[in-house]
């Protein structure tokens, strides 16, 4: 790969790497704002009797919730793997740069 492919994919790679993260800061986000939610529906639901209806709807409301947080904890797992892979790619592609420059500056010094 050349230089300039190589500077190409580098850069695509590392928008790719920022996008990831930026879509793991907002599933990190919206599962802190649901383990609040969470946290408030166990609070109004202690001074409630077990089989009333307002306690059925705040547990099958909290169930909702946790069901929605692995989800979000499923794809953060998803973006992580996706992350770690195109953190390899990136230490790859800037080996191949490094190793084009080192043969580019090594032909130009025995040219001289």
């Amino acid at each position: 790969m050349g230089l300039a492919a190589s500077q190409a994919r580098l850069l695509m790679l590392t928008a790719r790497k920022s996008d990831i993260e930026l879509q793991l800061q907002f599933i990190n986000q919206a599962r802190a704002q649901m383990a609040n939610a969470v946290s408030g529906l166990f609070g109004r639901g202690l001074n409630l009797e077990p089989e009333s209806q307002e306690s059925k709807t705040i547990a099958a409301a909290t169930s909702q919730l946790q069901q929605q947080d692995k989800i979000m904890e499923m794809n953060a797992k998803r973006l992580e793997t996706q992350h770690q892979a195109v953190q390899t790619e990136l230490d790859g592609v800037q080996k191949v740069i490094q190793k084009n420059i080192a043969t580019t500056f090594n032909t130009f010094n025995h040219q001289g």
